[in-house]
């Protein structure tokens, strides 16, 4: 265990979107597989962790990162991009909901999607997600970034 940022991600209302394009959920489109590319450049550039959800065959709708060592620099970068990725979202007709949450950090990718919202920082980000998403979602929350 270390101390870090636990980032989560899903595409808002999925489900509505795919019926209303007549995408296959299970295969990638515009939006999961442009999410896909954007989560990869970002992993690669923070050197973040992939707990779960990143998916080149099915395409990308949800997923949890963790980055260790995250200090306020970092975390102003970190929602800098994280800000681009959901601009880029919505400009391809989606929307996403981002969470960032800081705390202690397992540094190791989960065997289930049960085991991604395992640990105390990780339940926090998924909170924070879900009470975004109840606000109307297309918003990244973090620490610099509080629901209001």
């Amino acid at each position: 265990m270390g101390y870090g940022c636990v980032i989560v991600m899903d595409l808002d209302r999925f489900e509505e979107l795919t019926a209303k394009h007549g995408w296959n959920q299970y295969t990638p489109n515009i939006i999961t597989g442009a999410l896909t590319d954007l989560v990869e450049q970002f992993v690669r550039k923070y050197f973040a962790v992939v707990v779960y959800g990143l998916d080149r065959v099915r395409g990308t709708e949800e997923v949890v990162l963790e980055i260790p060592d995250v200090d306020d620099e970092i975390l102003r970068n970190i929602v800098r991009d994280l800000e681009a990725i959901r601009r880029e979202i919505r400009r391809l007709g989606g929307s996403i909901t981002i969470a960032v949450a800081l705390g202690a950090i397992s540094g190791k990718p989960a065997r289930s999607r049960r085991d991604a919202y395992d640990g105390p920082t990780r339940r926090l980000a998924l909170k924070l997600l879900r009470e975004a998403k109840r606000r109307g979602g297309n918003r990244v929350v973090s620490p610099l970034t509080p629901l209001k």
